[in-house]
């Protein structure tokens, strides 16, 4: 075999190499293209449940400008308010770690 076909083998098979080494390790590779995908589908979950938190305080807004009912059930909740003439009862849990009292 003639001296110019080992070097053109030669030549060929590290360009083959480099090749190798850039589809899997480099700039561009499998594995970052890999990563890329994954950071995407994050991304794209965050933003769907962003999307859905706005949704949902544009939709209270909205209640908050429109009605009372949604005015009073924030007091309610939020500040533990009550209407006139009603009665409030506060219900205790016990708890279920202490022992029962004798």
């Amino acid at each position: 075999m003639p001296w110019y076909f080992r070097l053109l083998f030669t030549v060929l098979l590290v360009m083959f190499f480099v090749l190798q080494y850039r589809l899997w390790v480099g700039q561009g590779s499998r594995a970052e293209v890999y990563r890329l995908e994954r950071q995407i589908e994050r991304q794209q979950d965050r933003l769907t449940e962003m999307r859905e938190r706005n949704e949902k305080l544009r939709a209270e807004v909205q209640s908050l400008k429109n009605g009372l009912e949604a005015v009073e059930a924030r007091a309610r909740l939020d500040l533990g308010m009550i209407k006139e003439g009603e009665t409030f009862y506060q219900v205790i849990e016990a708890d279920d770690a202490a022992p029962p009292a004798r």
